[in-house]
């Protein structure tokens, strides 16, 4: 699917502005096939002040991702035109942004090969606006506008999902992204394993291998890929704490990395 394709016939699109100006990137893109809970849906985003806009098919999400440059895009599963699965890894690939999809019991499969695919994130639907929200804030952090964030040797930019250690580029898949932003915003404190998994995932029932394999990815590529000074240290049966140590490891080299898929 190519996001600059003319519109599909009979797409529409529709914007509420909840509590950012006019002529800002909307915090959130809908896209959700039953026109009647996309309603219902913008009208709780709005109350709650999040800007949305929305539309109906898969095409047109990928057509306004490119033109709207949301901070975050919910999909409905299933998804007519092009399905979810495939909208996610297209965007992905052409303009990263966080991607939650939302399934009823007959989109479930879609919804799970979504998440194969780079999803950060499974809610039901109809949807449940407070649960969607604590997920929202957690991805986009308001306006997309945050400051750079410092740690040791690592630059982590939220907006532009730029990672880099003492100026190498390190490519991350987002929901290893978000996780290295959570720690970066609280280096040298403990974070819970629950913590961790509310903010990333939206909940505290999670498999626990599943924490255990994204922090083991991110501390590889932070030493082994580039050599940072810092390492995420585990706390057993507690959680896990980002620290830094004044110097590069010793004998580290940086390596280029390259490109990973997003998980």
């Amino acid at each position: 699917m190519n996001p600059d394709a003319p519109r599909p016939p009979g797409s529409t699109t529709h914007s509420v502005q909840g509590g950012r100006g006019a002529g800002k990137p909307p915090a959130l893109l809908l896209a959700e096939p039953d026109e009647k809970l996309a309603a219902r849906a913008m009208a709780r985003f709005a109350a709650a002040g999040v800007t949305v806009i929305a539309c109906h098919d898969g095409a047109e999400a990928l057509l306004q991702v490119g033109a709207q440059h949301p901070g975050a895009v919910l999909l409905g599963a299933p998804l007519p035109v092009v399905g979810a699965a495939e909208v996610t890894r297209l965007i992905g690939r052409l303009s990263p942004v966080p991607v939650i999809v939302g399934a009823s019991p007959d989109g479930a499969e879609e919804a799970t090969a979504a998440l194969a695919a780079g999803a950060v994130a499974y809610v039901t639907r109809p949807y449940r606006i407070e649960e969607i929200l604590p997920l929202l804030t957690g991805l986009t952090r308001g306006d997309g506008s945050a400051d750079t964030l410092v740690v040791g040797d690592i630059e982590l930019d939220p907006a532009g999902f730029h990672v880099h250690v003492r100026g190498r580029s390190l490519q991350l898949p987002v929901r290893e992204f978000m996780l290295l932003r959570y720690l970066m915003e609280n280096s040298n404190r403990l974070v819970s394993r629950s913590e961790l998994t509310q903010a990333l995932w939206g909940t505290d029932n999670l498999d626990s291998n599943t924490l255990t394999v994204h922090v083991r990815r991110v501390r590889n590529r932070l030493r082994e890929g580039v050599g940072s000074c810092c390492t995420i240290d585990a706390i057993r049966g507690m959680g896990y704490r980002l620290e830094c140590s004044t110097s590069s490891p010793a004998g580290a080299q940086a390596k280029p990395s390259a490109p990973t898929p997003a998980t």
